[in-house]
């Protein structure tokens, strides 16, 4: 299994933005092949910048290469080409780890 982690640090007060746009089900990343769960989650914080983890959870590698090579996901990417990222995201750090 290869879990494949995205952390967002986002200005105060705008984590609920990044939770809302990758909370909802039934995207297309949902129906492919290999895909086992998607989990959002949100770091507490009182004050300052905040932290949103979405965490993809694939049956392999290579379920997960299909999907990064795939024409939806390449669209996705290609419709989201030249436009700025929100001012509200500070930093967005990609990982990826393989389950033992």
């Amino acid at each position: 299994m290869i879990v494949q982690l995205r952390r967002f640090t986002v200005t105060e007060g705008n984590g609920h933005l990044v939770v809302g746009k990758f909370k909802q089900g039934g995207g297309l990343v949902e129906q492919q092949p290999g895909f086992i769960a998607k989990t959002v989650l949100q770091k507490k914080v009182r004050r300052g910048e905040e932290e949103v983890i979405m965490m993809v959870r694939w049956e392999s590698e290579e379920a997960w290469k299909a999907w990064e090579k795939s024409p939806e996901h390449i669209a996705g990417h290609r419709n989201n080409r030249g436009k700025e990222k929100p001012e509200y995201i500070v930093n967005v750090d990609v990982s990826m780890y393989e389950v033992k």
